[in-house]
């Protein structure tokens, strides 16, 4: 079987060093909140060009941590996409507030401005855009809307880190941004863990309170926090693929641009539309097509992993059956459930296998160009 993904090839692939990192962590003594996470921290931080950075337990925890740390709960409302992974939306109710959907540009999957900018009303508090599949949100206009109608904007670049929006990486381009350092993503460990990036340092104190039980001296706690912390092995991981994230990125880029150069001219198939202003990083390879149940047929026959993101979207969830939402209502993002299926991208394919992906595309559309 082609993997979507290739964990065991790309951990292999770093095998060595990791193994060093994690007998010195072990020797150390320091396993919480050591010098590997500050050092993460750090250099993340630089990566990105904001002044903080603040590593936490998961992806979902730093979103949750933000909104709270913005003082967003009960009767409040949050804006964001229904074409997107649970976490997005979950994050909102678990602090109380109520997620508002608003519909994505078909282009490029992302949250459409002038859709969010219909949302708003007097109580919404922020708006979070995802940088869905590795490409950024359209963050100049979604900044203009937080300026127009006095809204903060969190990122949820959970799946976009390495990405750039005119010149300015992914994670710099709001008032504070949430990352995921779960194993499938493109900065993945060998386990759960996060990291929320910003240059407001008062906020910044807050998150780090937060994560540790409310308390910035042990034994005494001002506020109600959570235990949320990135462990410093996972640190110590994420520093050895945080040097090779940048050449893992352009290897998933490369791929992208084999599979655009055969693929693009099928008749009945759509390759992603990348903007000429962002760097996409393929999180996800997804294509597009009427023909979706018929590809995964023909794709699982040749032992291909293929896979549906996502297959309901989030105001269709039974879970928000009470927000009022029915099919219809975001048509954009409900034919990308019914259409999208992603392919295998990840810095490890190998050529030989991804001319066997191409081929069989080919076969389920018969070759005919458009």
């Amino acid at each position: 079987m082609i993997n979507l993904v290739d964990l065991q090839r790309q951990f292999q692939a770093i095998k060595e060093e990791v193994f060093r990192e994690i007998e010195g962590v072990y020797d150390s003594g320091q396993y919480i909140l050591g010098p590997k996470v500050v050092e993460l921290e750090t250099k993340i931080a630089e990566k990105i060009g904001v002044t903080d950075a603040v590593a936490v337990g998961n992806g979902t925890d730093a979103l949750v941590m933000v909104l709270d740390a913005l003082g967003i709960g009960a009767g409040d409302e949050v804006i964001t996409s229904p074409f997107t992974f649970f976490a997005s939306a979950e994050a909102i109710s678990r602090v109380g507030a109520t997620p508002v959907f608003a519909d994505v540009d078909p282009s490029s999957f992302n949250l459409d401005p002038v859709k969010v900018e219909k949302a708003i009303t007097e109580k919404t508090k922020a708006i979070i855009p995802v940088h869905i599949f590795g490409q950024p949100a359209d963050m100049e206009e979604m900044n203009a809307l937080a300026k127009k109608h006095a809204l903060t904007v969190i990122e949820d670049a959970c799946q976009a880190f390495g990405a750039s929006y005119k010149g300015k990486r992914a994670g710099s381009l709001a008032d504070v941004a949430c990352f995921s350092f779960f194993p499938t993503k493109n900065l993945g460990t060998i386990g759960d863990g996060g990291i929320i990036t910003t240059s407001n340092a008062e906020l910044a104190a807050k998150l780090r309170k937060l994560r540790m039980h409310g308390t910035s001296k042990k034994y005494y706690h001002d506020s109600i926090g959570y235990n949320s912390r990135l462990d410093e092995i996972h640190a110590a991981i994420l520093l050895v693929v945080l040097e090779r994230i940048d050449e893992w990125n352009g290897m998933r880029q490369a791929f992208a641009d084999q599979y655009g150069r055969e693929l693009a001219s099928l008749k009945g198939l759509s390759c992603p539309a990348v903007s000429k202003d962002r760097t996409h990083i393929y999180h996800l390879y997804c294509l597009q097509s009427e023909k979706r149940d018929e590809c995964l047929h023909l794709l699982q026959a040749n032992s291909i992993a293929s896979g549906v993101y996502y297959p309901q979207c989030l105001h269709l969830q039974e879970v928000y059956k009470s927000l009022g939402y029915s099919k219809g209502d975001f048509p954009a993002a409900e034919k990308l459930s019914d259409t999208l299926f992603a392919v295998p991208m990840h810095p490890f394919l190998y050529k030989e296998e991804q001319e066997k992906i191409i081929q069989t595309l080919k076969l389920a559309f018969g070759g005919e160009a458009k």
